[in-house]
């Protein structure tokens, strides 16, 4: 089962906030819903938000009573940007709605229709394409991965998050698939608890044997020496190797080099923003403090009490290992090899 996809003219997602509790498939009817979907985080994970707002441009040119290509053109621009600003940290939903406009704005059509079609394809392409490319990434990563290994992960890279397979995850996955034994550590990634609700639940459904950590007990496997590898996705990858990706991130990154032990990204190029130098000019998402304070409508501070809530933080690319991408793992120095991978140079 796809994370999201395009069924009889609308857009299906699983919603990720009723995950692990039952698995609910909701329909989406018009560009509009899919931006809310994007915001209120029914669909998550940079992958599958890239697509969800693919489908969404898709969406909005069915909508659109616009009966000449321009007049489409027109009105697909102010779809685009509700849908870029339903989250504006993942670079992937960005990516995918300008992938969207620049075919229709540069190529030639006869008609409106041949429009909508082109874009329904297109997005259909992304999404088709997101999988191979986890594939890919997922079988670069798991020679990473071995026998008698204990991997930590943070957040939710896997199926959930992509539009199946995965990234981080879907490195374990393979692996498991490969028929390795080895344990996964998984932190429960506060406020949202997308490792101990979403990432626990596909090592469910996968058979791979793991344990959900509290946030703060990291760094003590690390230090006992259990954790031998630490894998996390990413939102978005900086032209230096910087990289935004679920809050908590850079402080697992800090505490596995104090260790010694080998720490990784995995994101596809399509994550990479060469157009920003470092991880300074990545806009952070700050989401409302209910989140922290009502976690899934439980409070645990009377109502009153004050909250932050970044959504990502940056980690330095000190600390990275090195990123898997689609074309290999880049190491270091980033700022030579990202420009190799993002132009699909083999690693």
């Amino acid at each position: 089962m796809r994370t999201v996809e395009w069924v009889n003219g609308v857009v299906r997602m699983i919603d990720q906030k009723q995950i692990p509790w039952k698995l609910e498939l909701v329909d989406l009817p018009d560009y509009q819903a899919v931006a809310a979907s994007i915001t209120d985080m029914t669909v998550r994970g940079a992958p599958a938000i890239g697509a969800s707002a693919a489908f969404g441009m898709a969406l909005a040119a069915r909508q659109s009573s616009a009966g000449t290509p321009d007049g489409l053109i027109a009105d697909l621009r102010g779809a685009a940007q509700v849908l870029k600003a339903a989250r504006p940290t993942a670079v992937n939903l960005a990516w995918a709605v300008d992938r969207l406009m620049s075919l229709v704005e540069k190529g030639s059509y006869a008609s409106a229709d041949a429009i909508r079609e082109a874009l329904l394809n297109e997005s259909q392409r992304i999404a088709d394409e997101d999988v191979a490319i986890n594939q890919r990434m997922g079988a670069y990563g798991a020679d990473l991965i071995k026998d008698g290994d204990t991997v930590l992960h943070h957040c939710n890279t896997g199926s959930l998050a992509a539009v199946d397979y995965g990234t981080a995850l879907g490195v374990i996955r393979a692996a498991f698939e490969q028929g390795k034994k080895f344990h996964v550590l998984l932190d429960e990634t506060r406020p949202r608890l997308q490792g101990a609700r979403l990432s626990a639940w596909e090592m469910e459904q996968l058979g791979q044997p793991y344990d959900i950590l509290p946030d703060t007990a990291a760094g003590y496997y690390m230090r006992k020496g259990e954790v031998k590898l630490v894998l996390v996705g990413a939102d978005r990858v900086a032209g230096n190797g910087d990289f935004a990706n679920k809050i908590g991130t850079y402080q697992i990154a800090v505490l596995a080099k104090e260790n010694g032990i080998p720490f990784y990204t995995v994101a596809p190029t399509s994550t990479v923003d060469l157009a920003i130098q470092h991880g300074d000019e990545i806009p952070i998402e700050e989401r409302d403090k209910s989140e922290v304070l009502t976690p899934y409508g439980h409070p645990i501070t009377p109502p009153h009490f004050n909250a932050r809530n970044p959504a990502f933080d940056v980690t330095p690319h000190r600390y990275l290992s090195g990123i898997i991408t689609e074309h290999g793992i880049v190491r270091p120095p980033f700022e030579i090899n990202l420009r190799r991978a993002v132009a699909g140079e083999q690693m």
